[in-house]
């Protein structure tokens, strides 16, 4: 396999652990060489080994390709007088996730696909590398499984949430709802899935459903993730650390309780900032959360409801603005944060074996993602080892 040097790099997060850089292993005036699709070698520029073909960085900062580890692609229609009604403070009374469905139940599948490979390239665009993205707009079984086999063709990380809502058919008997989620519907989603999900939360799932539905999900070979205490106090968060979620996401509204559960398990606290500048909620209280030594992932939640952005620098600048975040934090979520969250260790870090996914942005340092917000920093984006 041929290698690549890209050197002449301002400054370098690796977020590599055997660094001795903090926890962004960051390296000033660096190189990095790359061979096939993988990391061979990071460090300064001056100690760089030769290589095959030199690319140069032009005193560009280079950070890992971000992995955005909350989405819901596959959608059809359109929310915006929903959102406008919301900013103008005025009642909307469309059905919110039911009007998505509507959509998405009479949208073809060559539709959904090409929504799904617009957003994704949008987010590449935007330096994201990895993404996940789940069903829950179809809420019957073959709208379900077509929306995942849809996803797969499009990216390894596919979560089934039949689980979003309880279906409008279903409306008067959700026990009902929760068997079909539980049986046929799972039955024909998991062989698209890599992950099982549950809206936990009060007018969607209750503490006994989710556990089903997850512990379901499990039996068939798939891994737990939690959309958790969003809307309201209540049991996702500690649902979620006891079936070893990989992630509880949104984590708005904590007790003690919660954040120690999450302080002390392996399940990542996945905050999505632009669902709560969307609805002008309040924010996930990511100090409160780092300062007790919990793992969090920063994710965009994209979504035609509530968080419509693919912007993961965007995100970034959010959490550092608005939930107290450090720019090394909130870079350090955005990347190997949301690897955790996919329980992944070769993406999310420039180090030697992780896969050659990386963002050129057209500053020095990765600060100017929170120091100069809405502004298209990067300039170019590698993905395995290509630049794409």
């Amino acid at each position: 396999m041929r290698t690549t040097l890209v050197r002449n790099i301002a400054s370098l997060v690796t977020n590599d652990p055997e660094r001795e850089d903090g926890p962004l292993g960051l390296v000033e005036d660096a190189a990095l060489v790359i061979e096939g699709e993988r990391i061979a070698w990071a460090g300064r520029t001056a100690d760089a080994p030769a290589a095959d073909d030199v690319v140069d960085a032009k005193g560009r900062a280079v950070v890992p390709g971000f992995v955005d580890s909350h989405s819901h692609l596959v959608f059809a229609g359109d929310r915006t007088q929903e959102f406008n009604a919301r900013m103008s403070g005025r009642p909307y009374q469309a059905g919110g996730i039911r009007t998505t469905v509507t959509a998405t139940r009479g949208a073809s599948d060559e539709a959904l696909g090409a929504n799904v490979a617009r957003y994704l390239a949008e987010a590449l665009r935007q330096g994201t590398t990895t993404q996940e993205t789940k069903s829950g707009y179809g809420l019957t079984v073959e709208d379900e499984a077509r929306a995942l086999r849809i996803a797969a063709e499009h990216t390894d990380e596919v979560t089934y949430l039949g689980a979003h809502i309880v279906a409008p058919e279903y409306a008067d008997d959700p026990a009902a709802y929760v068997d079909l989620v539980t049986g046929a519907m799972l039955d024909a989603c998991a062989p698209y899935a890599r992950w099982v999900d549950v809206f936990c939360e009060k007018g969607a799932f209750d503490g006994d459903q989710a556990r089903a539905i997850l512990t379901a999900g499990q039996t068939k070979g798939l891994l737990a993730r939690v959309h958790a205490n969003q809307l309201t106090y209540g049991p996702g968060v500690r649902l979620a650390v006891e079936l070893d979620a990989a992630s509880a996401d949104h984590c708005t509204h904590l007790t003690d309780a919660d954040v120690d559960a999450l302080a002390n398990s392996a399940t990542v606290a996945t905050l999505l900032p632009g669902a709560e500048f969307s609805t002008r909620a309040p924010w996930p209280d990511a100090r409160r959360l780092l300062d007790a030594g919990a793992t969090v992932a920063l994710s965009t939640d994209c979504n035609p409801g509530s968080s419509f952005t693919s912007s993961m620098p965007f995100c970034i600048a959010l959490a550092v603005r608005d939930m107290k975040m450090t720019p090394d934090e909130a870079i350090w979520s955005a990347t190997a944060g949301g690897a955790a969250a996919l329980r992944r260790t070769d993406i999310g870090r420039l180090a030697p074996g992780a896969r050659a996914d990386l963002a050129f942005l057209d500053a020095p340092s990765h600060v100017h993602l929170a120091y100069r917000p809405g502004v298209p920093l990067v300039d170019e984006v590698w993905r395995a080892g290509r630049r794409v």
